[in-house]
């Protein structure tokens, strides 16, 4: 079987973080993959999957040349000859469904996101049907997907897009006279809620709050929202929050921290804050998404609602007053993704996928 793998761009991060362990999956299965990538923007997710020896086509265009795009994509699945095309985000997706009619291939479309611009939703609701088979990546996006794009039982899978790994390195317990480390790791982009946390912040501090430690924020990627969040933290005067910027190695930038915080507006899975777990780290994160499900709250986190400034700070002061349960806590977390998300699960969750897949082309 040769499957052609559509995604929007190489970016580092987001839904181009996962497809080294999808195609691992896939080939280990028998397929031939080949990923063929819309754009290449930052190319920081270009390494990995080079690393893994996938073959990677990427287009020299940009994000809104929809037409070149597609003319594009179809001259490379003429060249390849794919049995299925399978795509990942919106506009991957439509492109894939409108070659895949053309060449008379079925088409397998992942589904990531719990929130979708209200055009891609209803283009996506509207052609939902041209693509033979979807795939959420985690159950609250599953129960999205039935809801808004009418997708029917039959034609709808659920792979949770993370393989918890046990030899992920764990981040080490925080000790009296350290800095205590929070961090947190995504785009710089509004649906991360990174500027409510810069605001719980600045609440801390004019509490005149003073936890017996040391403690800064470190908030790591890049984005479009960086100017903005900086003007924040230097209007505020807020010396212990920094902006590091992209990281190469995420599990050695959690690796170092004592506490991670995911403040996001909408999320689906969030791959970032399962890494976290992964590492070992306690989790304070709002009530979307996946994330909801995965922490315990009092056990391995605290789960609080988006947008809200006050119960963000409220929750990070809890956590600072007592800074030697955080270790405990992230162990917790730990036993609960390795759990939930193990390699084995995920293997076998995409050996099920695959064969469905497979029987689209017997």
């Amino acid at each position: 079987m040769r499957i052609a793998y559509v995604i929007n761009s190489v970016e580092g991060g987001g839904a181009s973080a996962p497809v080294p362990a999808v195609c691992d999956v896939l080939r280990a299965h028998g397929a031939d993959v080949a990923i063929f990538a819309l754009t290449g923007r930052d190319r920081r997710g270009l390494p990995a999957m080079e690393a893994a020896a996938i073959d990677v086509h990427v287009r020299s265009g940009g994000q809104k040349d929809h037409r070149a795009a597609l003319r594009w994509l179809d001259d490379e699945i003429m060249a390849w000859r794919p049995d299925v095309i399978w795509t990942s985000l919106t506009r991957a997706t439509l492109l894939g469904q409108i070659v895949g009619q053309r060449r008379r291939l079925p088409v397998v479309s992942w589904q990531h996101a719990a929130y979708l611009k209200p055009a891609n939703r209803f283009l996506l609701r509207m052609r939902q049907r041209r693509s033979t088979l979807w795939i959420a990546d985690s159950e609250c996006v599953a129960a999205l997907t039935r809801k808004r794009l009418a997708v029917g039982e039959n034609r709808l899978l659920t792979w949770p897009l993370f393989a918890a790994n046990d030899d992920t390195p764990i981040a080490g317990a925080w000790s009296l006279g350290r800095t205590l480390r929070i961090g947190s790791l995504g785009r710089l982009h509004p649906v991360k809620g990174y500027d409510t946390l810069i605001e719980a912040v600045s609440v801390l501090t004019r509490s005149h709050f003073q936890p017996n430690l040391h403690w800064e924020l470190l908030i790591a990627g890049d984005g479009g929202e960086r100017e903005n969040l900086q003007r924040m933290i230097d209007a505020e005067g807020l010396d212990n929050v920094k902006l590091i910027g992209f990281v190469g190695d995420p599990q050695q930038f959690l690796k170092s921290l004592h506490l991670y915080v995911q403040p996001s507006r909408s999320e689906g899975f969030c791959i970032a804050a399962h890494e976290a777990m992964l590492a070992g780290l306690p989790i304070i994160a709002t009530r979307v998404g996946e994330m909801q499900h995965s922490i315990e709250p009092g056990r391995s986190g605290q789960i609080v609602s988006p947008d809200d400034v006050f119960e963000l700070a409220r929750a990070m002061t809890k956590s600072l007053t007592v800074p030697e349960r955080l270790h405990g806590m992230g162990l917790n977390a730990r036993a609960r993704v390795l759990d939930k998300f193990g390699a084995a699960a995920f293997e076998a969750t995409g050996a099920a996928v695959m064969r469905h897949v497979a029987a689209l082309i017997s």
